[in-house]
């Protein structure tokens, strides 16, 4: 007998708001936050998403929406999914749970897709001293395919793939995030040397009211604010999964995830049609609607027989991705190198994340002499499938990243040549990518270099 068709769990209305959805979305991590629905082990389950700012970001010729979005209120989730097994019992702390990803997609209608950079002073990104302007560059999908008639001359098949996709924390484990992510906001601005040279801010989003959504639990009630005034930021990856981005979790793949409460409340969200290593731009892979189809499994005793905790507690471990096998194939990269150097000539001691900054730089001023933007490839490199790699880490004092490219999404030759690149102004490829102006007074970094 065939599979039975996956049921529809989370259903999305597009034409709702996301705390207007017939199951109500959240945008915090917290124990306490009520399942939506709950599934059985095994069971083929269809979970649908709206885009990580829930429909904020419009396909229009403006990037007014980017530069004055609220970040208070990222990223929407689908969930939380309370499991169980096949007798109906919950899956318990110290489980693992395994969620396999069958089928993934935009949602039917709305086949298109953003990628971004926020405005310095709400947002910033990985090179917001150099850029510090809000842009925006809009994409249309043709099957695997996507082009962006912001930055023409380009098409590359998507490795589609969730954003955010984890379980719900202790109240235990949420103490210890709120803890060290506190004291890295408050005192990492005077005890964190990387601070001079990555430039987003702040360093760490704390718990806040602002713009928060719990799903089941209503507003103004004594309820709400005591769970809102805990509650997590879904910002970054941490012990639960959650906002990950690796790119490679497409069709086939499985994430064995700490189960921390009864039920594992698994969450979703964040969906990408493609997504470069990193996502550089930060609001940086093609960001969509979408939907997953699922199926989990409860390994009992799972954390405790699988992952190894790096930390003073049982509870500091880490997920488990297992890749699948499905992904765009490309014979022929460039890859640009990068150093633990910073742009005034500084040595860092094997910092990986100064290395892939300068690796970055590096195929941004290339690839612009060959008729587009810096913007544009800023965009371009955030979103498009190219491998970032950590290629040297032991060797003192210098860390080493590569950043390779596929030369194939391109419509022109790349490759360095005898022939070479015409000198004098550029012709940038129109129309350029959308963007509004910085009215901030945060100086800029420029390449010292460059001016000579």
């Amino acid at each position: 007998m065939a599979p039975p068709t996956p049921r529809l769990v989370v259903p999305i209305d597009l034409k709702k708001k996301p705390w207007e959805q017939p199951l109500p979305l959240h945008n915090r991590w917290h124990p306490e936050i009520p399942p939506v629905t709950h599934v059985k082990a095994g069971e083929p389950i269809r979970v649908e998403m709206v885009d990580w700012t829930g429909g904020a970001i419009k396909d229009d010729d403006s990037a007014t929406d980017v530069k004055f979005i609220d970040l208070s209120t990222i990223h929407y989730l689908s969930g939380p999914i309370r499991v169980e097994d096949k007798d109906g019992i919950a899956a318990m702390p110290g489980d693992l749970l395994a969620v396999e990803i069958c089928n993934l997609g935009p949602l039917p209608g709305d086949e298109w897709g953003y990628t971004a950079t926020f405005d310095r002073e709400n947002g910033g990104g990985f090179l917001t001293d150099h850029f510090p302007c809000a842009t925006k560059a809009i994409w249309y999908f043709e099957g695997i395919y996507a082009y962006s008639p912001h930055i023409p001359g380009v098409r590359f098949p998507g490795l589609t793939h969730p954003g955010i996709i984890g379980t719900a924390p202790s109240m235990e484990l949420l103490n210890i995030w709120n803890d060290r992510e506190r004291e890295v906001e408050e005192n990492g601005h005077k005890s964190l040397k990387l601070c001079e040279v990555l430039h987003t801010r702040p360093l760490a989003n704390l718990p806040s009211t602002k713009g928060c959504h719990l799903g089941k639990i209503k507003k103004g009630t004594s309820e709400w604010e005591k769970v809102a005034n805990e509650a997590a930021r879904t910002i970054p990856g941490r012990e639960n999964g959650g906002n990950c981005d690796i790119k490679n979790l497409s069709r086939g793949s499985k994430i064995y995830l700490p189960v921390f409460v009864e039920g594992a409340n698994l969450s979703t969200g964040d969906m990408h049609f493609s997504q470069g290593d990193g996502e550089v731009s930060f609001c940086g892979a093609i960001e969509m609607s979408g939907f997953l189809e699922l199926k989990c499994e409860i390994i009992r005793g799972g954390m405790k027989e699988y992952l190894t905790p790096m930390g003073p507690t049982l509870l500091h471990v880490n997920p488990i991705f297992e890749i699948g096998p499905v992904e765009p194939r490309f014979s022929e990269w460039l890859v640009f190198e990068g150093i633990s150097v910073d742009e005034s000539g500084r040595q860092h001691f094997l910092d990986a994340s100064v290395a892939y900054k300068r690796a970055v730089l590096n195929a941004i001023d290339y690839l612009s002499k060959f008729g587009y933007s810096k913007e544009q490839i800023y965009l371009l490199l955030s979103c498009c499938p190219c491998e970032g790699r950590i290629s040297g880490i032991v060797d003192s004092p210098n860390a080493v990243a590569t950043l390779a490219i596929p030369t194939a999404i391109f419509d022109q030759d790349i490759r360095p040549k005898a022939g070479k690149v015409p000198v004098g102004p550029r012709l940038v490829r129109k129309p350029d990518v959308l963007r509004c102006s910085y009215d901030g007074n945060l100086p800029t970094t420029k390449n010292p270099a460059a001016l000579m």
